[in-house]
């Protein structure tokens, strides 16, 4: 009798222990999974950022030409004014997409997390599975309501 329960001891503690891994091996996959869609996410803005610069450079040269244009034909210097903010946004688009400007942004998020934290609480605090509940059920109500 008491091999019998030594075997099933034994067999339930490595049973717990393949449970573990598994649960540990499912949260690092689900982690990298996250970070992956992360970067992903990331890339396409950036990607975004660069077309929009393509787009914003081409109207750029052109406003440019005709203001030049412009400026050549009439003498007033009032038909250049619009290049000077065009050019902080060509500037800056620029920046974002092919400079520093993410790199800056990354580490200006990671002084807010450091040192600014209480700015990225939510409000009414982090939902727990009973307000969540709650809310379900409020919809559900709700829902059953409206049907008649």
């Amino acid at each position: 009798m008491g091999n019998v329960n030594k075997s099933m001891m034994e067999a339930t503690r490595r049973n717990q222990e393949f449970m573990l891994e598994t649960q540990r091996v499912q949260l690092e996959r689900q982690i990298h999974m996250q970070n992956e869609m992360r970067e992903k996410m990331m890339s396409l803005q950036i990607a975004r950022s660069r077309e929009l610069l393509y787009w914003f450079g081409t109207f750029y040269a052109v406003a440019a030409i005709g203001m030049v244009t412009g400026f050549r034909r009439t003498r007033k210097p009032g038909t250049l004014v619009p290049l000077l903010p065009l050019t902080f946004v060509l500037a800056y688009q620029a920046d974002l997409a092919y400079g520093s400007k993410i790199n800056r942004i990354k580490m200006e998020a990671e002084n807010i997390i450091m040192f600014e934290h209480d700015l990225l609480s939510l409000p009414m605090g982090v939902p727990t599975p009973a307000s969540i509940d709650e809310a379900r059920e409020r919809q559900e109500e709700t829902k059953r309501l409206n049907k008649y």
